[in-house]
């Protein structure tokens, strides 16, 4: 007979790899999660493995190789060489591997659809109209079944004929030992944190990952011909804080370790109404300010603390010092006479993102989202890939571009008078 515990708890809890986070979502899509398009992914152990290890190699043009392309249960990759020869290298199935594939594709062997992030876009239509310069089958992550779970990247996925096909424009090569490799058009890149995603971390140097999971330096510019140097002291192993470039949407990894130490929504809520229980108040209008709930995150509210960027000073939000011909984007603290942008202040609510489970004191310039003083210093210092060939700072919670010499200013409230 069962317990009366193990009746209600049949299985165990399934195993958890880790989750990806898209960079640029404040915990959710601005049209809401919907199945496989959402801010966040999380990996599990799959009921059953699903991952693929290469097998035969074969020179085309051969029957072999043709039937291998055609053969819709075979994992193959072609590389093109020229029009007249075709690698193609055949995978099989590898029970110790699971395999999840992220990419724009809606196509059944997606398991992550990511589109492209517009900065700072409160809705989906933003987005649409851009094209896009994600891969339909942007890349594959294995993770081992067993302990301790390691969890890999590879560029390129599967399509729904189990193929990978790598055009004559791609950049691809031989191996030393007789296998092939190469990197998708606009590539993905990765980069590992020195010190893990802790507050003592450091950003990394960003590689490329090839579509046999080797490590690049970069090319010269996103899609050129010729790839860059081959980094064998490094791996495409994902480690916590690792970010995954896709060219048009960042993903941070986290290990399920790594969330286990990381501030809970609960805590996140708790801090708030720690702030909002201090009564913070308007040096001007002597109003009480608030934080709005977690779920209002993007409709102002009447009693939302807003903030001069130059100094930091929190009001409520008041008329006072709109010069016109400064057209109304720079403002003058009556608080210490310094000019500059005045914006809404708004609590960064994925936690996923924060690197302590310290206070919120500290708010990115110019987006005015609000996190710890070691989350802001650390997402200051993170050059992020922007477009083609261009990287720079930018707030993991809107993905706005970082301004002002630090990226970040500290807060100054005032508290009540009574």
């Amino acid at each position: 007979m069962f317990s009366p515990d193990q009746e209600s708890h049949p299985s165990k809890a399934p195993v958890k790899y880790g989750e990806l986070i898209v960079l640029g979502y404040n915990g959710s899509l601005p049209n809401g999660d919907r199945g496989r398009r959402k801010s966040r992914f999380a990996l599990f152990k799959r009921p059953k493995a699903n991952g693929v290890k290469p097998s035969t190699v074969h020179i085309a043009c051969t029957p072999q190789a043709a039937k291998a392309i055609s053969n819709k249960d075979q994992h193959s990759i072609s590389y093109t060489l020229s029009r007249a020869q075709t690698v193609v290298v055949e995978y099989t199935h590898d029970s110790n591997m699971d395999m999840f594939q992220i990419g724009r594709s809606t196509e059944s062997p997606i398991d992550f659809v990511v589109t492209d992030t517009v900065p700072g876009s409160q809705s989906n239509s933003d987005t649409q109209s851009v094209q896009s310069t994600i891969s339909r089958f942007a890349c594959r992550i294995i993770c081992e079944r067993n302990p301790p779970f390691t969890a890999r990247i590879y560029a390129a996925g599967f399509d729904s004929s189990k193929n990978i096909f790598l055009g004559e424009k791609a950049a691809k090569w031989k191996t030393s030992d007789g296998q092939m490799d190469g990197l998708t058009t606009n590539g993905v890149l990765v980069m590992h944190p020195r010190n893990g995603f802790t507050e003592d971390s450091k950003p990394g140097i960003w590689r490329e990952i090839s579509v046999c999971g080797n490590v690049f330096s970069l090319r010269e510019t996103r899609s050129a011909q010729q790839r860059g140097k081959m980094v064998e002291i490094e791996t495409n192993q994902l480690q916590d804080g690792s970010l995954i470039d896709l060219c048009g949407a960042t993903l941070l990894w986290r290990t399920a370790e790594g969330l286990s130490h990381t501030p809970t929504l609960k805590h996140l809520e708790a801090l708030r109404q720690e702030i909002n229980a201090a009564r913070p108040q308007c040096p001007v209008g002597f109003n009480t300010l608030a934080f709005p709930s977690m779920k209002r995150k993007d409709v102002v509210d009447e009693k939302q603390p807003w903030v001069y960027l130059n100094c930091g000073h929190v009001h409520g939000y008041h008329n006072w010092g709109n010069k016109e011909e400064r057209d109304g984007k720079d403002r003058e603290c009556p608080m210490c006479r310094s000019v500059g942008p005045y914006v809404p202040l708004w609590l960064g609510c994925e936690a996923g993102f924060y690197v302590d489970a310290g206070p919120p004191t500290h708010a990115f310039s110019p987006c005015g989202h609000v996190c710890s003083e070691k989350t802001t210093a650390y997402w200051s210092q993170i050059p992020l890939p922007h477009g083609t060939h261009t990287f720079h700072a930018a707030c993991p919670f809107c993905a706005h571009q970082l301004a002002g010499e630090q990226g970040y200013i500290r807060l100054i409230f005032q508290g009540p008078l009574d």
